[in-house]
């Protein structure tokens, strides 16, 4: 902007400029320190973004602090191994391998049914994997059979989906089953209504933030790959499902913070993205809520995709038409609500899922799992904290028949606690609204009169949407995009997608600069090795037009 006053740090050529300061952006912020670019972050609201900690604004007595929210609860799957890696990375005391060690493996999960038996599924440490195709499919389907009401035959047939897609070459993955929304390939339309709620809805919903009628079955299937290798013993960086010992900030953000300004990182809080600036092709600044314009000799964008595309002007996109697709990218609603209890609370040693619920809910109790308790935090009085996911916003729900976008905030606290109270109370009752010290809802979502606005949507993958997602690198030279909407090999709205995004966006700036510096590691996603032949076999199947040898 002509006459706005610049900003312009650091040595020529060095200069980088992270523009969000979410997993994302805190990744290449580290990234490029370690090797020696000069590094500022600019970030509008709060460093880790989806990720972090939300103090609940007033609740601290006597020297406490205020209780811990949250965006949302999360978890870290065994598989992750990209955000692992940078864990290990961010010291701390006592710690041998950084904020990594505060990462701990819940022993259960609960599949909580309306009038029904709820299911507890120890989770495993490891197992002897099957080495045959046909005793894949039995352990799978027996897996399958024993953990739910299905019928046996529908598990089998199940399982025998899960194996056409671990046999299916690469070809074929993004050929076909990019193109295959996860409904249709395993036909839950045609199916009974246990199989719809575990495997259609609850392996999209509830367990990977996206909906069995969009999301690609290339995506979703990768997802049951890596969530079964885990016990397999394939692809493990830790237990199956991984949480934090600590609030979020406390265990993992604020060390990672502090240690990038340690490596000379700085950083600019409140400092809003509004226009990229461009000159001869490249981007010449950015532009900042103030005024004021940074200046950078390369620009890495870390934001969520719904913000970062309002960023491609006519200008931006003139010198890079390929990131007119990201507007083809849906993104929808994922956000929590914290409810505060004045007892312990004895519902699962892990996560929940609510498999019959309207909002497709899901929740874990954190005091149990935490190093620093809750009744250190707030007025000393909170001894147990339910930390539930809504996933679907546009459903309506059990108490007002409205979804959650057009229900204030006192009816989303109510009609949460309605569906939790029909799953957890109908064998006894878990929870007691005497025991209720307060709630928190993320605050991201703010009534607007009528209906709620959300100021931090979650990117959903749909079928097809791997044509809509940028390279990290693209054709202005000093632009560099980092999010979960870029392609990555995860394909998902992950902190560990946003982290590998990160790591590739670095490498492409390393290549731009000629860096002698050496590359960032990125780790790919496993394969079951025993099926490497058949996926030898479907590629020559799939060359010649023909389905997958098990695909009935």
């Amino acid at each position: 902007m002509a006459g706005a006053p610049g900003i312009a740090l650091g040595a020529p050529g060095r200069r980088v400029a992270v523009l969000g300061g979410g997993v994302a952006g805190l990744t290449a912020a580290h990234e490029l320190a370690e090797r020696g670019f000069e590094v500022t972050v600019y970030e509008a609201r709060a460093f880790g973004g989806k990720a972090r900690s939300i103090p609940v604004p007033g609740t601290g007595r006597d020297g406490r602090p205020d209780l811990p929210g949250e965006h949302g609860f999360r978890f870290f799957p065994g598989f992750y191994q990209n955000l692992p890696d940078t864990m290990r990375r961010i010291p701390v005391a006592g710690n041998a391998d950084g904020v990594w060690s505060n990462l701990i493996s819940v022993p259960e999960a609960r599949f909580s049914r309306r009038d029904a038996d709820d299911i507890l599924l120890a989770l495993p440490d490891g197992i002897t994997a099957p080495t045959t195709p046909e005793a894949i499919r039995e352990t799978l389907a027996g897996t399958i059979t024993t953990m739910s009401k299905m019928p046996p035959a529908e598990a089998a047939y199940f399982a025998n989906r899960l194996l056409v897609f671990n046999s299916s070459c690469e070809a074929r993955r993004f050929g076909q089953w990019e193109h295959t929304s996860w409904q249709d390939f395993v036909r839950g339309h045609e199916r009974s209504h246990e199989f719809r709620a575990l495997v259609s809805r609850s392996l999209t919903s509830i367990m990977v933030a996206a909906k069995e009628d969009l999301a690609s079955t290339r995506t979703i299937g990768s997802m049951g790959e890596q969530f079964l290798g885990n016990p397999l013993g394939l692809g493990n960086d830790g237990g199956l499902d991984r949480v934090l010992d600590n609030t979020t900030n406390t265990a993992w953000i604020d060390p990672w913070v502090q240690h990038l300004r340690g490596l000379g990182v700085r950083f600019e809080l409140g400092a809003r993205v509004e226009e990229l600036t461009m000159r001869d092709r490249r981007v010449s600044g950015a532009r900042i809520g103030d005024g004021r314009t940074v200046e950078a000799d390369y620009f890495v964008v870390a934001l969520p995709v719904e913000q970062a595309r309002t960023l491609w002007s006519a200008q931006v996109l003139a010198a890079a038409p390929e990131l007119a697709a990201t507007e083809r990218l849906f993104v929808d609603w994922m956000n929590g609500l914290q409810i505060y209890f004045r007892s312990p609370l004895n519902i699962s040693r892990g996560h929940t899922a609510f498999v019959d619920s309207p909002w497709s809910l899901t929740s874990i109790s954190q005091n149990q799992l935490w190093t620093q308790k809750l009744n250190t935090f707030g007025d000393g009085t909170v001894a147990d904290c339910l930390s539930v996911d809504i996933s679907d916003w546009h459903t309506p729900g059990i108490l007002y028949g409205k979804p959650a976008e057009e229900c204030t905030h006192e009816e989303i606290f109510r009609e949460v606690w309605a569906q939790l109270a029909e799953h957890l109370n109908d064998r006894e009752q878990l929870l007691r609204p005497v025991d209720v010290h307060s709630w928190f809802l993320d605050p991201g979502i703010t009534w607007q009169g009528s209906r709620n606005a959300n100021a931090d949507p979650l990117l959903i993958n749909t079928a097809g949407s791997w044509d809509a997602r940028p390279e990290p690198h693209g054709s202005i030279e000093n632009l560099f995009l980092a999010g979960d909407y870029v392609r990555t090999d995860v394909d998902l709205a992950t902190m560990e997608g946003a982290n590998e995004s990160a790591r590739a966006a670095v490498n492409a700036l390393l290549d731009v600069a000629g860096s002698p510096a050496a590359r960032c590691t990125t780790f790919r996603l496993r394969r079951t090795p025993e099926l490497e032949p058949l996926r030898v076999i479907d590629a020559d199947r799939y060359a010649r037009g023909l389905p997958n040898l098990f695909d009935e």
